[in-house]
C-alpha cells in the first residue's frame, strides 16, 4: 500500500504476536499488583528464566516483562489502599492512603493514583530519550559519588522529620533496617521456585504485616462515599510533575528507591494542609512508582545500567533492545492499568469492606507468609518474622516507614 508516495506495509503476523504479550503482561502485571506482598520482580524473573522454553521471540518475552511491570506500578497501590500490604515503591503512600480510605474517599483515592500513574507513563514516553541524553554525561561522576549521594539523601529523609522524638525514630530505624539488610539479605535460600527472592519477604515484613496485625483490632474501612477530588487542579498536577520527575531521577541511580523518590518529590511541594498534602502524597507516590518502572528502560538502553528487577529481567532474557516497540507497548499498558485501577479497585474495595477485616488481614498474612516460604525456603519465613518486628519501629516514634529502605541502603554504602 502506498501513501503520499511511501510504502507502508504492516507485519500482521508481528503485530499479533506482540498485542498478545502485552496482554499477557496486562493479565501479569494485573495479578501480581493485586496480591498482597506480591511484587512483579518476582514474576519477571520467572519469565526470563524461562525464556529459552516459551513460544515466540525473546522479544516478546521482553514486553510481556516490561508491560507487566507498568500495569503492576498502576495497580499495586489497591492492596495497599484497601489492606496495607504494599511493596516498597508504595511504602509512602500506605499511612496518607489509609486516612483517605477511612474518611471514605477510597473511589477518591484511586482515581488519585490513577491521576498519577498516568501522568507519570505519559511524561516518561516523551520525554525519556531527551532526559537520557542530558543524563548520560553525568553518569560517571554519579557512580564514583554513589554513596556519597546515598548518604546526603538518608540525611535529608532524617532531617526532614519535624520532631525531634521523630528523627530519632528515623536514625533508628535506618540504623535497624540497615543492619538488618546486612545481615539477612545474603543468606542462602531454598526456594520452591525461582532463583531465591529474599526482598519479597523483607519488603512485606517491613512496609507491609506490621499493617495488617495492627488491622486486625479494626473494624476494617467504612462505606466508600462519591468519587468526586476534593483538591485543586493545579495542585494535583505540580504533585504529579513532581513525581514523574523525582521517579526519573532515582531511575538513573542505584539504591534510591521509588520510596524515597517520593519523600524528595513532596519536600519540594509548597507546604500543603493535611488533607490536600495526604492527596497529593497518593499522586506524587504513583507517580514516582510509575515514571521509575518507565524511566528505568531509557537508563538501561542508554548507559547498559539495570536498576529495576523487572529491566534486570530484560537483560537476562537477551532478548533485543527494540525501543520504539517497547515504548509504544508501555504507553498502551499505561492507559489499561489507569482503566483497571479504577474498575477493579473499586470492586477490591467493596470485597473487602463485605467481609471480616479479622478474617481478611489474617488471610493476607497467611499469604504472604506462604510467598515468603515459596520463593525463599524457610530462610524467607525466618527474614518476613525479623522484618515485621523491625516494622514496627517507625510507627512507634511516630516517623515515616520510609527509613526503612536502609535495608537496600546500607549494603550499597558498605559495599
Amino acid at each position: 500500500m502506498y501513501a503520499f508516495g511511501v510504502r507502508v506495509g504492516l507485519e500482521t503476523q508481528s503485530a499479533a504476536v506482540t498485542l498478545a504479550c502485552v496482554a499477557a503482561g496486562i493479565v501479569l502485571g494485573t495479578c501480581s499488583g493485586l496480591t498482597p506482598g506480591l511484587h512483579v520482580n518476582t514474576l519477571a524473573m520467572l519469565l526470563a528464566a524461562a525464556t529459552p522454553v516459551l513460544p515466540g521471540p525473546a522479544r516478546g518475552v521482553a514486553v510481556t516483562v516490561l508491560v507487566a511491570g507498568v500495569v503492576h506500578s498502576t495497580l499495586d497501590v489497591v492492596p495497599a489502599l484497601a489492606l496495607g500490604v504494599p511493596d516498597a515503591a508504595m511504602a509512602p503512600s500506605t499511612l496518607p492512603g489509609h486516612r483517605l480510605v477511612l474518611d471514605g474517599r477510597g473511589r477518591e483515592a484511586l482515581r488519585l493514583s490513577a491521576l498519577g500513574s498516568g501522568a507519570a507513563a505519559l511524561l516518561a514516553c516523551v520525554l525519556g530519550w531527551p532526559v537520557t541524553l542530558l543524563v548520560r554525561p553525568l553518569a560517571p561522576a554519579v557512580r564514583a559519588h554513589l554513596p556519597l549521594l546515598l548518604a546526603a539523601v538518608v540525611v535529608f529523609l532524617v532531617c526532614t522529620e519535624p520532631t525531634r522524638r521523630r528523627r530519632v525514630g528515623a536514625a533508628l530505624a535506618f540504623a535497624l533496617a540497615g543492619a538488618f539488610g546486612l545481615v539477612a539479605l545474603p543468606l542462602p535460600t531454598t526456594p520452591l521456585l525461582g532463583d531465591g527472592d529474599l526482598l519479597m519477604p523483607a519488603f512485606a515484613g517491613l512496609f507491609g504485616l506490621p499493617v495488617l496485625l495492627t488491622a486486625l483490632r479494626g473494624r476494617g474501612p467504612p462505606a466508600q462515599a462519591d468519587a468526586a477530588i476534593r483538591a485543586s487542579k493545579p495542585t494535583m498536577s505540580l504533585a504529579a510533575l513532581a513525581g514523574a520527575a523525582a521517579g526519573a531521577a532515582v531511575s538513573y541511580v542505584a539504591g534510591v528507591s521509588s520510596a524515597v523518590a517520593a519523600v524528595v518529590a513532596l519536600a519540594a511541594l509548597p507546604r500543603l494542609d493535611d488533607a490536600t498534602g495526604d492527596r497529593a502524597f497518593l499522586v506524587a507516590t504513583s507517580g514516582v512508582n510509575t515514571s521509575n518502572t518507565i524511566f528505568a528502560l531509557f537508563a538501561f538502553v542508554a548507559l547498559g545500567e539495570a536498576h529495576t528487577g523487572v529491566v534486570v529481567a530484560l537483560d537476562r532474557s537477551a532478548a533485543p533492545l527494540d525501543l520504539p516497540l517497547f515504548v509504544a507497548c508501555l504507553l498502551l499498558a499505561a492507559a489499561v492499568g489507569v482503566v483497571l485501577v479504577v474498575v477493579v479497585g473499586e470492586r477490591y474495595l467493596v470485597a473487602v469492606t463485605s467481609l471480616p477485616t479479622a478474617w481478611v488481614c489474617a488471610g493476607a498474612c497467611v499469604l504472604v507468609a506462604l510467598l515468603s516460604v515459596v520463593l525463599a525456603g524457610p530462610v524467607g519465613l525466618a527474614v518476613l518474622a525479623g522484618a515485621t518486628l523491625l516494622g514496627f519501629v517507625p510507627p512507634h516514634f511516630g516517623a515515616r516507614r520510609v527509613h526503612l529502605m536502609g535495608v537496600l541502603v546500607v549494603p550499597i554504602l558498605v559495599a
